[in-house]
């Protein structure tokens, strides 16, 4: 005790490394922690880890500026469309990079969904739009990262890569807990306070990690486990982060996918996400801001546009190089759509009613175009697609029968997806 303080201090608390390694020996007799890895865990990490990049378009891209162009019509606006890799499809000239990837894609433009709000429609579509059970349902980054696990990589298995703050994102997890909540890295930049204080030495270190681990065990089994697991997760993902600083080091980047990927925020933040996935992530979301086009709407995709075509295309090129579009599911879309009509703002409003995303990689059939709207692009000519439809489809990809796997509420069985709908079978592969 310091004389000096009624507080004690952090060095008066210290143990030996064989101190501790005594003690964590009669603990784990004393508190049974054998059996933590469960079978469909261990089954997990034999397989090949199947990946999510998620591009989340906030404020909703218009389908006329980018996947489903009506040029010379009434709504089509004045932007031209121009042919893909794929003959016979076409997409805005506002993407030629993308355009050029076409035969690793699949466009969907017979998106037919409900909610016209942001408020409603971001968390009605990143969850799915179950059946109302009277439970928050999980967003899909947390639903895959409980689904599939964080794999191999002992890195988070959710991340968000987005422009602003970051930090721990608990309320994406719905009911699954906030353990499968998603680790938002602001600006692409590691946790604050994320290094190991000098003071403390690694052998320090090492010993308070396996003293917390037993502490923590006994805690769990005297509780509920979602708040101790929660609390385990964050302390062990913090510890692998510690040691993978490289992650977020942009200097280690080639000066050719700086320019390729784009030096601005969405660029940059596209390039720390591959190398997420490269590391073993298994659901990493990179966030653009910004296309709320009320007002000017043709020259704010103008603006726009060339940012998501330049980083996108070079994602999609690199994945498909590189061989993981094998086993990564790209998806790239917004929560709605922009009106046919223009405002007096020359602005395109909110549009659930017929609108597009696009898919590539792990599970989708490439060079595909899935649905149509009509001439003017008003509403769905086709099969509409609610996005309960989408999350039936995008478990397929991944491997998982929506049919046949469950979420675990508590002990409560909920489907994974609306039970009502079914997947999109022309963009499977």
């Amino acid at each position: 005790m310091n004389p000096n303080s009624s507080l004690c201090m952090p060095n008066e608390h210290r143990l030996s490394r064989r101190r501790l390694l005594g003690t964590a020996a009669g603990a784990v007799g004393a508190f049974g922690l054998g059996g933590l890895l469960q079978p469909a865990v261990a089954n997990e990490l034999s397989k090949k880890d199947k990946q999510v990049l998620f591009i989340w378009i906030d404020g909703g891209m218009s389908q006329f500026e980018s996947w489903d162009p009506k040029p010379n019509t009434l709504f089509g606006g004045p932007f031209r469309a121009i042919p893909t890799s794929v003959p016979g499809v076409h997409i805005s000239e506002l993407m030629p990079q993308t355009a050029k990837q076409m035969h690793h894609m699949a466009i969907v433009r017979s998106l037919c969904t409900q909610d016209n709000s942001h408020s409603a429609g971001v968390a009605r579509i990143q969850r799915g739009d179950p059946k109302n059970r009277g439970v928050t349902y999980p967003y899909f980054g947390s639903a895959v990262s409980n689904l599939l696990g964080p794999g191999s990589s002992n890195l988070p298995s959710y991340v968000w890569i987005k422009p602003g703050s970051g930090g721990f994102i608990h309320e994406d997890a719905g009911f699954l807990g906030p353990k499968y909540g998603a680790l938002a890295f602001g600006d692409g930049k590691p946790p604050e306070n994320l290094m190991r204080p000098e003071s403390i030495s690694e052998s320090e270190d090492e010993a308070r990690h396996q003293l917390r681990g037993i502490v923590n065990a006994h805690y769990a089994n005297r509780r509920r486990p979602v708040v101790s697991e929660a609390n385990k997760y964050v302390f062990d993902t913090a510890r692998t982060l510690m040691h993978r600083r490289e992650l977020f080091d942009e200097t280690a980047f080639s000066e050719r996918d700086r320019e390729r990927y784009g030096t601005h925020e969405f660029g940059r933040h596209m390039l720390i996400g591959r190398k997420m996935l490269e590391a073993g992530v298994r659901f990493v979301k990179v966030n653009s801001y910004g296309w709320d086009t009320h007002g000017d709407n043709f020259n704010g995709h103008l603006s726009l546009m060339p940012k998501f075509d330049q980083a996108y295309s070079a994602v999609i090129e690199d994945l498909a190089a590189s061989g993981m579009l094998d086993h990564v599911l790209v998806i790239a879309m917004s929560e709605f759509g922009r009106t046919p009509r223009i405002n007096g703002h020359i602005g395109r409003d909110h549009w659930p009613e017929s609108w597009s995303l696009a898919m590539a990689g792990c599970g989708v059939k490439k060079g595909v175009v899935v649905g149509k709207t009509n001439d003017k692009g008003t509403f769905v000519d086709s099969d509409p697609l609610d996005i309960g439809h989408m999350f039936h489809t995008w478990f397929r990809a991944l491997g998982i029968d929506p049919n046949e796997t469950q979420f675990s509420n508590a002990g409560q069985p909920l489907p994974i997806a609306h039970d009502d709908l079914h997947a999109c079978e022309e963009v499977l592969a």
